[in-house]
């Protein structure tokens, strides 16, 4: 008797709990988005084109508009077996053009000469790619470091003097002066000077005087360097607060090793 009073006992508790659960889970789905209760992890996002969204509140995030951002320029480089254009035009290793191919046939090329694959030109059709040696992708990744070096960055002045190897000592001084002024003010100076005609001065001897008497403030942003026959051409700017220290500390050290060798000299004579 006891055994079954229980088991009446079991049974209308689970159908009291059945119950309960189903008059919960009814108000749920019967009350309106608005009227709806959550944890406070959880939000309603109320949307025209849906009755209600449910989902974990999000932090600010511009991830979404990743896609309007410009695509960033690659390197110059080998770009390996990775060719996502079907049809190339290509240039072999001597600058020639060998005409359009399937990216398979220039692989081919490519394997055949032990070369490297470059990609020039990306927004042509068709796409210009270049086979060249590792030697030669070296040598250009040079060239252009050096003109990306050399060129003004973006609101920087750069101001431009040209004038002959053959030009007289006071016309020197003078334009000496104007580069200092322009150092001063932080500019960039492009000096270019050419070969006059039956003239030994050395080129590259006299951008070094130039720079020696504004050595206080400059130093070379593009060593001078042949531009053209009989033409050649440097850039100077202004030192940083950092090149300015290790001037002074060298300047101070030279002087302080050439008094103490003065020193020396002195007494040696007067022992003597």
């Amino acid at each position: 008797m006891t055994a079954f009073c229980m088991i009446k006992l079991l049974c209308q508790a689970t159908r009291n709990e059945n119950r309960h659960a189903k008059r919960f889970f009814g108000t749920l789905l019967t009350q309106t988005p608005q009227e709806r209760v959550f944890s406070p992890f959880w939000m309603v996002v109320p949307d025209p084109r849906k009755s209600a969204v449910f989902g974990l509140t999000q932090p600010f995030c511009t991830a979404e508009k990743s896609h309007t951002e410009p695509k960033k320029k690659a390197a110059f480089g080998s770009v390996g077996r990775r060719i996502p254009y079907r049809i190339l035009h290509v240039i072999n290793q001597d600058g020639e053009s060998l005409g359009n191919m399937h990216r398979a046939e220039a692989l081919k090329l490519m394997d055949q000469h032990d070369l490297k694959l470059v990609l020039l030109k990306e927004n042509v059709e068709p796409p210009v790619y270049r086979l060249m040696t590792g030697q030669q992708i070296h040598e250009e990744q040079l060239k252009r470091a050096e003109k990306k070096k050399g060129s003004p960055k973006p609101g920087t002045v750069q101001k431009e003097l040209s004038f002959s190897s053959a030009i007289a000592k006071n016309d020197l001084e003078t334009k000496t002066k104007q580069i200092a002024q322009w150092i001063e003010k932080k500019y960039h100076v492009k000096i270019t000077i050419r070969q006059a005609k039956d003239s030994n001065t050395d080129m590259f001897v006299l951008f070094d005087q130039i720079l020696e008497s504004v050595s206080e403030k400059a130093t070379y942003l593009s060593k001078p360097k042949i531009t053209r026959e009989g033409v050649s051409t440097c850039i100077l700017r202004h030192m940083s607060e950092k090149e300015l220290k290790a001037y002074q500390k060298m300047e101070k050290q030279k002087n302080s090793t050439a008094k103490k060798e003065n020193e020396d000299l002195k007494s040696s004579e007067l022992h003597q």
